[in-house]
């Protein structure tokens, strides 16, 4: 029967909220209920063999009881107790449940035979977390993490699973609510807010605040700073050692070839105007006629410095020599004589 009444004490007690257990067998023990919730203080193994007992908290007895009669209990709506577990059960726990308990044992001749306290705490259980980062001018990220209705609330971080190191921290510790973190720290960062009746936490996925950092020679000055990638104007030409002069021709030659290359192309387009020029036909005008002469040579010329008639000394070859009529006049039966072939050789 009494482990019947204890399982239906336990249902009820899920019911209630936040439920906390404390060994309270050994003097001075410190225990923590959630306000709302319950509490179970377990005061001694078995009360079965305990003659009278009696428990005071703020000098007024919650508990009474003897051996072998069942036990009497001030706040029956809100306490409930099991001798054979020595166990004491306070549901809805107030602020006012906070303070000292104390248990007094007594024999059958009314010797006291133990006295023990014992400290209870009733605290807010933390409900909700909140993060708030905010990046600060030189890329540094400040993060706050603040948790609603709990009383004296802890906190812990963790980065990426791990807790945070000095290397990752500009100020603030792991223990604190509000830290600031290096410019080079990304990550998942995990807020954790804890007190002796309940814990909550909350995790962001955090970036650099957009800086990157230097480090370069400009101008001949050293730099070594963060600053932010998008306003960046140091170090933008690259600083590197200055070529030689093979390495100089080198790069230039692509240039090189380029210039070349067109110069080639315009000497092409030069010769082939020249070519086009000298093969055009000669033309002279006889009479109503135009004489075209095709093409027109001199060959056995001798040294310049003789002497020769004209037409007497000189082989002229005319290569087709045609007439062409002018097209005003219709009649080409007198000048239509056309010399295919007109060649005069010297005589041996």
């Amino acid at each position: 029967m009494t482990s019947v009444i204890g399982l239906l004490l336990m249902l009820i007690t899920v019911t209630d909220g936040v439920v906390t257990h404390c060994d309270g067998r050994q003097n001075g023990a410190q225990c923590y209920g959630a306000l709302g919730g319950t509490v179970s203080l377990q005061l001694m193994d078995d009360f079965s063999g305990i003659y009278r007992y009696q428990l005071k908290a703020k000098n007024v007895n919650v508990l009474s009881g003897r051996n072998n009669t069942p036990p009497v209990i001030i706040m029956k709506d809100r306490s409930s107790f099991i001798p054979s577990n020595g166990t004491f059960w306070i549901h809805n726990l107030s602020r006012n449940d906070s303070g000292e308990y104390e248990l007094q044992t007594f024999d059958s001749n009314g010797k006291q035979t133990e006295n023990r306290t014992l400290q209870l705490l009733v605290q807010a259980p933390v409900s909700s977390i909140s993060l708030v980062s905010e990046c600060l001018s030189q890329g540094e990220m400040k993060v706050s993490c603040s948790s609603e209705g709990g009383d004296s609330p802890q906190y812990r971080w963790t980065l990426n699973g791990k807790s945070l190191t000095e290397a990752e921290l500009l100020s603030g510790n792991k223990q604190t609510n509000i830290i600031t973190l290096k410019q080079h720290v990304s990550g998942r960062l995990v807020c954790s807010s804890w007190n002796h009746v309940s814990s909550a936490s909350k995790e962001i996925n955090i970036t650099n605040c957009g800086f990157i950092y230097i480090n370069c020679t400009f101008n001949g000055t050293k730099i070594s700073k963060w600053v932010f990638q998008e306003n960046n104007t140091l170090c933008v030409e690259p600083t590197t050692v200055p070529p030689t002069e093979a390495q100089s021709t080198v790069g230039h030659l692509p240039i090189l070839a380029g210039v070349l290359s067109a110069l080639l192309i315009f000497l092409l387009v030069g010769i082939a105007m020249i070519c086009t020029r000298k093969k055009k036909p000669i033309v002279k005008e006889v009479g109503d006629q135009e004489l075209i002469y095709a093409d027109v040579r001199i060959v056995n010329q001798q040294s310049k410095k003789q002497t020769r008639k004209p037409c007497e000394d000189v082989d002229v070859e005319y290569g087709q020599v045609k007439f062409r009529e002018r097209p005003q006049h219709m009649d080409t039966a007198a000048d239509g004589c056309v010399y295919a072939m007109v060649q005069k050789r010297q005589g041996t």
